[in-house]
């Protein structure tokens, strides 16, 4: 039986509808906003995998073409592997869900969205992560939603819900927020440098507006919902639980004091051993058991030691922030570069500034576009020091790497006054703790030293939180075991004015508005004090760029003359180029970017494309050359391409009777320009030009 809901949002309304379409899924919705559809499935294996010990949730988002109206490009007419926007949608969508299923539920769940239709203005990504929770919840599925999402922007200080692509043009915040009833589960966008009361306030504002969605859902699901199956409680050997705890307890509470990262791993790892030696001779079925057992031991010490002493596993307090090192030109010929090393993590960044020609062209469902600012974020397994066969760019990388664009995009200088194509790529050296953020920090540092002028340095830092029922602590700048064992993965970047990016995720149930509050007060003094040991490298971007980065000059003509600098079939920019070396941009208004690295092939062209664009001034002097003799006159080109008639009676002080007496074809001849008609057409002098010269 069919089966909806709907929501008014502003002037538009979001419809959620059930039994029409995949009725074999254990869930299946349409989402629909205008003329956006997205259709979106949720399944779970009957049973567990024997020996599974864990939650294997996928998460999968796709356009297609046909969506848009279109026909996939390149030799494969069919979708191929995900797009970097698919990839960032899907994680949108996984975030919020994956802490919100019993932690006894380890059936193997794929939700999958599919984009059926869509418009210029409703982001299918939200209506997906809105259909995923629907289709959770209609099943039989384990799962304690709903959540929902909306994205938030603000136009001349009033915030948005859901902004048109219009809108959010002028937006100076595009967040994406996702929350339950009661709390915010997860934040992710940018802004351009807006202070911390206000992005709370965008925050909340947008948790305000998913409450009629949440609604809606519930609304739904008492209509079409089935019974959620039964979770099987895990058996636990409370006997052998007990044995564990005493022989480890007091071992980890002293491996999880030492401060280095390798050095605290190891002797994790040697209780560990020592514990199985011991125990696997009479429990030889509960290896995994006993290293659960083993775990919950480290997080309950770390978390109690972190709220009753306030300190946390390297020694520091909550708020304190580790050693920060970094050091700019360290790579010869790249343009920019920075090693910048924040306690043990450590990323070595590189910048190059490019043309026109190396901006990333995008085909979407929503047409085509560029990119002229990119950074590529790569983790190498060697930086946490372990081996991995897979080595191109997975989804983490993908979404650290947009996550560190996004925190330094609000900062680039105008395209006008900088006309480059900048890519920053990020190595991670080392990592223990906020990779993403120290990419942050790295890549500012090499775009000052590449002599990128930059409104202002940004710096990103990662917060933790362990809440034990009601005690509370928030940690500056975490550790990966942190992160790993905490409850909240929250990263803030900005300048020393106010928030670029951020991004939350968290593994309770929610987080509150005080929290998040103390949370990026506290986040602002950490990055204030990176800012401050960032400009005792670098204070501020070089006054020059890199002898090796390309030299871009900008010239401007009128917008009738585009067709003469490029001439019949591209010949004229074609030769210019053939003869300089140079990359040629014309733009639609008259601008022309010239490059080269060799700045007299750049004013060679420079000068080239004056003379094709130059036009005649009535009582200037002009070197010429005889194209043609006729019986009247006598053709003269001043310009390439541009000619003017001498007269026959323009050519002498005294009656010439054959202009062949004077001129030939070829010949070089100073004159005057004595007019240009209405028709543009120039009128030259020989006569007036005699006893003259250029000056």
């Amino acid at each position: 039986m069919e089966h909806k809901v709907e929501i008014n949002f502003r002037d538009r309304k979001i419809v959620i509808e059930t039994g029409k379409m995949a009725k074999q899924a254990n869930g299946s919705v349409t989402v629909t906003c205008g003329d956006t559809v997205v259709l979106v499935t949720a399944v779970a294996a009957k049973n567990i995998k024997e020996g599974q010990d864990f939650f294997p949730l996928t998460v999968n988002y796709q356009e297609k073409s046909y969506a848009g109206g279109k026909i996939p490009g390149g030799f494969f007419k069919r979708e191929g592997r995900p797009t970097e926007n698919e990839v960032l949608t899907c994680r949108l969508i996984d975030r919020p869900l994956r802490p919100l299923f019993p932690s006894n539920y380890l059936n193997e769940t794929q939700v999958m969205a599919t984009v059926i239709s869509a418009d210029q203005d409703n982001d299918p990504g939200i209506l997906a992560m809105i259909g995923a929770s629907a289709a959770l919840e209609l099943s039989d599925i384990p799962f304690l939603g709903p959540i929902a999402g909306v994205k938030v922007g603000r136009v001349n200080g009033q915030l948005l819900c859901n902004p048109t692509a219009d809108e959010s043009e002028k937006s100076d915040i595009d967040i994406v927020v996702a929350g339950s009833r009661d709390a915010v589960i997860m934040v992710e966008g940018g802004a351009g440098v807006v202070s911390e009361e206000d992005m709370l306030d965008a925050i909340f504002f947008g948790h305000a507006s998913i409450q009629p969605i949440l609604k809606a859902q519930e609304e739904l699901r008492a209509k079409a919902g089935v019974p959620k199956r039964e979770v099987v409680e895990l058996i636990v050997d409370t006997a052998l639980q007990a044995r564990v705890r005493d022989l480890a307890l007091f071992k980890i509470k002293d491996a999880v004091r030492i401060k280095t990262k390798a050095d605290r791993h190891n002797s994790l790892a040697a209780i560990s051993e020592e514990v199985l030696l011991a125990l696997l001779p009479e429990y030889e079925s509960s290896l995994k058991q006993i290293k659960n057992f083993l775990g919950d031991l480290e997080y309950e010490l770390v978390r109690e030691h972190i709220i009753t002493a306030g300190e946390r596993i390297d020694g520091r307090d909550t708020k304190t922030v580790r050693k920060i090192t970094s050091e700019v030109g360290l790579l010869p010929r790249a343009h920019g570069s920075c090693l910048f090393t924040r306690g043990e993590t450590q990323a070595l960044v590189a910048a190059t500034l490019g043309t026109s020609i190396d901006e990333q062209r995008i085909d979407s469902l929503y047409g085509e576009s560029k990119r002229r600012f990119l950074l590529h974020y790569n983790f190498p397994p060697y930086s946490v020091g372990e081996t991995s066969n897979r080595l191109a760019p997975g989804r983490r990388e993908i979404g650290h790497g947009k996550l560190a664009e996004r925190a330094l995009q609000r900062v680039l200088p105008a395209f006008d006054d900088f006309p480059y194509t900048i890519r920053i790529v990020s190595e991670i050296l080392e990592s223990n703790g906020s990779s993403s953020m120290a990419s942050v920090c790295g890549g500012s540092l090499s775009m000052m030293d590449a002599g990128v002028p930059l409104k202002a340095p940004v710096a990103g830092i990662a917060m933790g939180l362990i809440k034990e029922g009601e005690n509370v602590a928030i940690l500056t700048d975490i550790l990966g075991d942190e992160d790993h064992l905490g409850d909240m993965d929250f990263k803030v970047a900005g300048t020393a004015k106010g928030v670029t990016a951020l991004q939350m995720d968290i593994k309770i149930t929610g987080v509150t508005k005080d929290i998040m509050q103390k949370a990026l007060q506290q986040a602002k003094e950490g990055r204030l004090h990176i800012l401050g040991r960032m400009s005792e490298t670098l204070a501020s971007g070089r006054g020059e760029l890199s002898p090796f980065a390309p030299r871009i000059t900008t010239i401007y003509v009128k917008t009738d003359k585009i067709r003469d600098v490029i001439g019949s079939g591209g010949k004229n920019i074609r030769g210019i180029t053939e003869a300089t070396g140079v990359t040629i941009d014309i733009e639609d208004s008259g601008k022309i970017n010239i490059a080269s690295h060799d700045m007299a092939a750049c004013e060679k062209a420079i000068k080239m494309i004056r003379d094709l664009t130059a036009e005649a001034e009535e009582g200037k002097l002009y070197m010429g050359t005889v194209r043609k003799v006729m019986d009247f006159g006598a053709f003269v080109e001043i310009f390439p391409g541009t000619d003017g008639l001498v007269h026959i009676s323009e050519l002498d002080t005294e009656r010439v009777k054959n202009v062949s007496d004077v001129l030939k074809e070829g010949d070089k001849v100073l004159v005057k320009c004595i007019g240009v008609d209405k028709q543009g057409k120039i009128k030259l002098s020989r006569k007036e030009a005699l006893g003259s010269s250029l000056p």
